[in-house]
């Protein structure tokens, strides 16, 4: 398993593209209204507008694992709901929510 994602609920996308772009200095990989990323390493960062969900401010991770049977059954019996999201690579990601963390995807 290997982190593969940060990625960051923004209020204003053209504001925090800006931001991370002219003042941090990161190379933008591409923009969009709805997901930016930037050129950071084996971790991309990406930037996602806020929503009720998850608000400004709030940072989900996502890790790149090849299909582990464990993760879910021992997040659901700690009490964490998962969820999986299956990219071309056909690598699960399962999402889980942190109490105090907001969620994060696995």
């Amino acid at each position: 398993m290997k982190l593969g994602y940060v990625i960051k609920f923004v209020a204003d996308m053209n504001r925090a593209v800006k931001f991370h772009r002219d003042v941090l200095g990161l190379p933008l990989k591409f923009e969009s209204p709805g997901w930016s990323e930037f050129v950071t390493g084996e971790t991309t960062l990406a930037l996602h507008p806020a929503s009720e969900k998850n608000p400004a401010g709030t940072v989900e991770l996502g890790f790149h694992c090849r299909r582990h049977p464990k993760i879910p059954p021992r997040d659901e019996r700690a009490g964490c709901p998962v969820q999986h999201a299956t990219d071309k690579a056909r690598l699960r990601r399962p999402t889980r929510a942190v109490r105090g963390l907001g969620r994060r995807t696995l």
